[in-house]
């Protein structure tokens, strides 16, 4: 029996004090619409709740991504991989970095996952824009791609500790052990690769600079990957880590020390003084290198977040009917569906 009246909403948080409808039902048909056809439909997720050892457990979990059309999809895989592998999926809050107040993407998300706790921020792009350099590819040049910089000055006083990551990740493990690292008193922890060629990173004007690369002195400075971070939100307020990230960007500008994106200002001012998490928590560079995005297999050892950095995504792979093996470990978390069907009551 049809209903006489539905009323469907949608409220996000946006920034402070914004909210923005989403799922729309017009009611001279009562026909509920998801997102506009510009944005990709997904299936439902199912609902996930939390165990028993959960009461005891307490904590929020705190994750943070962006949100973007571009990558939509690889967000959507990314945050199921996350409530499909912890024991305790709704003590886990999500929250989303979005460079417009576009109410189709928060939509699509909500209509994704009706159970899922989170909120979407605003990220001004102008913030960046002045300040970001030309890298070896296009996708790193994007205002959102920097918006991990001003995670902390983002997020609500309440946040204490967030994991950011990447839309191109899948999480094979309990989110709540990588949430539970000991950060050693520092800013920031993540995977570190001290046997990666750390001087390939940055140009040869500013190696021959000693004002410049006297940054270093008195740290080890090792490469590690910025998908995937542990951040004390308290520490980096404090530490004013923003604005001195900024002023690395400022001085690329007027002289090139570096060609990647925002990876190398937060090498500048964290490597060597960051905690190193076990590498199982970032497997990383399975979209292969920056410019073909040529396959790669996966390095020896456990996993558990599988990381697509680098040009070749799965989901593009896959759709083009040319993946890499890979691929097939991300394509159980695709809730991707080509159809936008409307739904009658």
């Amino acid at each position: 029996m049809a209903c006489a009246g539905v009323v469907v909403a949608l409220v996000v948080l946006l920034g402070v004090g914004h909210a923005v409808a989403g799922i729309r039902v017009d009611s001279a048909t009562m026909m509920i619409r998801r997102p506009s056809s510009s944005i990709p439909t997904f299936r439902e997720a199912p609902a996930f709740r939390n165990g028993e050892e959960c009461k005891a457990a307490g904590g929020r979990v705190d994750v943070a991504m962006t949100l973007d059309a571009n990558y939509l999809r690889g967000t959507m895989a990314g945050v199921l991989s996350i409530l499909q592998h912890t024991a305790c999926p709704e003590s886990v809050s999500f929250h989303f970095l979005a460079a417009g107040m576009d109410a189709d993407l928060a939509a699509a998300v909500r209509a994704t996952f009706p159970y899922l706790d989170l909120r979407v921020y605003r990220f001004d792009p102008s913030r960046v824009r002045g300040r970001i350099s030309r890298s070896i590819r296009h996708a790193l040049d994007q205002p959102l791609n920097y918006a991990r910089i001003y995670l902390a000055d983002t997020l609500p006083p309440d946040v204490r500790r967030v994991i950011y990551l990447d839309s191109d990740v899948v999480v094979v493990d309990d989110i709540r052990a990588l949430a539970s690292v000991d950060l050693g008193g520092h800013v920031v922890g993540a995977p570190e690769y001290c046997h990666a060629n750390f001087t390939n990173y940055f140009t040869d004007a500013f190696w021959s600079d000693p004002a410049l690369n006297g940054t270093f002195r008195g740290r080890r400075p090792c490469y590690f990957n910025t998908g995937v971070m542990v951040m004390d939100v308290g520490k980096w307020r404090a530490g004013g880590y923003t604005r001195r990230v900024e002023q690395w960007m400022e001085v690329q500008k007027q002289t090139r020390i570096y060609h990647l994106g925002s990876l190398p200002p937060f090498l500048l001012v964290l490597a060597g003084d960051i905690q190193a998490v076990d590498h199982r928590w970032n497997q990383h560079g399975l979209g292969g290198d920056n410019v073909k995005g040529r396959c790669r297999g996966l390095h020896p050892g456990p996993i558990s977040l599988l990381h697509w950095s680098g040009k070749g995504k799965p989901w593009l792979r896959l759709d083009a009917q040319r993946p890499c093996a890979v691929d097939y470990l991300w394509e159980p978390y695709d809730l991707f569906r080509p159809s936008s069907p409307v739904l009658e009551e």
